[in-house]
């Protein structure tokens, strides 16, 4: 099967985070940031899928969509925005988008809507070398943990909905995906639909789907969720932002095991186990009449409430560990230590962020760590500003840790790299992450833009084709 081809009309640094996915799933993504760009791409016929933002300094997304439709080529554009409104949504879809979807961009949407190189049918979830779907694990030892985890592994094999809830970034879709793998529809897909990125007539037709001509814009029929998710799981992410009136076709999806797509006469039988989760007390939602009290029993069969990760206790460390391990895989690092006042620092934190918050703090600090021992310098908290001259005054100051020598994998024959080979080497994975986004780049090596592009030049200077 070809590699399909998407063309970002965007600021890169929203397209960024999905650049280890486009790989991992074979799929050449292309980002440019003006009208002449897109349209060189456009037609030479070289993108199967476009997204774009509503406007960028010098371009419309209007105009594109007016001269794709001009054109005659089918081309699907996607708008997406992280200030959408209603009427927006409506003009886009007017003019020919086949969707309009709100920020973040996740790969499980950009996934769905690929187009595929036959029949409609639902993409079979992520497989490991053995066929099997990928497994999924939890990382903790806390009993708070342990507890619902194993609540979750027991009803995993049933048909029951399931509501989970906690604050943001504690992992509630990583538990949803591991009662996916463990039940009797781990062969079938794993479809999440996040109800707080699109107004509600939008999120209808995410949900149900539409007929051809069922509303301006609806140029051929779409298969809602629902329907892609048939045989598998889908994933109501934070439903307690679904507006009352589809709440009551939800309840009635979930009471019947059918949906009527928008604009269409036919009911169809959907066979899907649905899972949900809330950042919110859904309770408390009922109290004040903003959610129905009939679905909150529906989705409540099995509630599920994750710990905040500040109670978690020395799970802080293991998840520390393990994402130091997969970043310094990931940035062709050796094994990397968290030094004892690192390991303290991370103790006494209180994580508003959770879990992601310790995931992305971890990334940031293998980055700079650069090989060596981390060290909460690296960490960048508050708006502290890093440069290599923070780390000598911590060891002219003595810190709780040894210093040890940096273990570095390095393929250069038993030779230990110098500084400078270890900076370049550095500066090339923090750009090749960041897709060439050097003010990103920039942000996750702690020094200005400025200072990176003198970097750039010097290594131009040396014969690298820096881009």
């Amino acid at each position: 099967m070809a590699a399909k081809r998407i063309l970002f009309i965007s600021r890169s640094e929203l397209v960024s985070p999905l650049h280890a996915q486009f790989k991992a799933h074979d799929c050449q993504a292309m980002v440019v940031e003006d009208r002449a760009s897109a349209m060189k791409v456009i037609e030479g016929r070289k993108a199967d899928l476009v997204f774009t933002l509503p406007s960028l300094p010098g371009y419309r997304a209007q105009d594109l969509l007016e001269t794709v439709q001009q054109s005659g080529n089918p081309l699907p554009v996607i708008v997406f925005t992280d200030k959408g409104s209603a009427d927006e949504a409506r003009l886009f879809m007017e003019l020919g988008a086949q969707d309009y979807w709100l920020c973040p961009l996740t790969w499980e949407k950009v996934q769905a809507a690929l187009p595929s190189d036959g029949p409609s049918a639902p993409a079979p979830p992520p497989a490991s070398p053995q066929g099997k779907p990928r497994e999924v694990s939890i990382i903790g030892r806390h009993p708070a943990v342990m507890r619902v985890l194993a609540l979750a592994r027991q009803v995993a094999a049933s048909k029951a909905t399931v509501l989970i809830s906690g604050e943001s970034g504690t992992g509630k879709e990583m538990f949803a995906r591991f009662i996916h793998v463990h039940s009797g529809r781990e062969n079938g897909p794993f479809v999440a639909v996040n109800c707080a990125a699109l107004p509600e007539h939008l999120l209808e037709s995410e949900l149900f789907g539409h007929e051809k001509g069922a509303f301006t814009g609806a140029i051929s029929r779409k298969l809602g969720k629902f329907e892609l998710a048939s045989g598998g799981t889908l994933l109501l992410d934070e439903i307690s932002e679904m507006a009352l009136p589809l709440q009551a076709k939800l309840l009635r999806a979930l009471q019947e095991g059918e949906i009527d797509r928008v604009g269409g006469v036919e009911t169809v039988k959907v066979d899907v186990r649905v899972l949900a989760t809330t950042n919110r007390h859904l309770e408390q939602s009922v109290e004040r009449g903003e959610f129905r009290q009939d679905l909150f029993y529906r989705l409540n069969v099995i509630p599920l409430r994750l710990p905040p990760l500040a109670q978690r206790g020395e799970d802080v460390l293991l998840l520390a560990d393990f994402f130091i391990r997969r970043n310094s895989r990931e940035y062709g690092l050796g094994a990397l230590q968290l030094s004892d006042d690192a390991r303290q620092w991370l103790m006494a934190h209180d994580w508003p962020g959770n879990v992601r918050e310790l995931q992305n703090l971890m990334e940031r600090a293998v980055l700079l760590a650069g090989g060596g021992p981390i060290r909460p310098v690296h960490f960048l908290m508050d708006g502290q500003e890093w440069s290599p001259e923070d780390e000598e005054a911590e060891d002219a100051a003595g810190s709780a840790a040894p210093v040890q020598a940096p273990s570095i994998s390095f393929e250069e024959g038993g030779r230990i790299p110098t500084i400078q080979e270890m900076e370049m080497q550095l500066i090339i994975k923090s750009l090749d992450w960041t897709s060439g986004n050097r003010t990103k780049a920039s942000e996750l090596l702690g020094i200005s833009v400025r200072t990176l592009r003198n970097k750039l030049g010097e290594y131009r200077k040396i014969g690298l084709d820096i881009p």
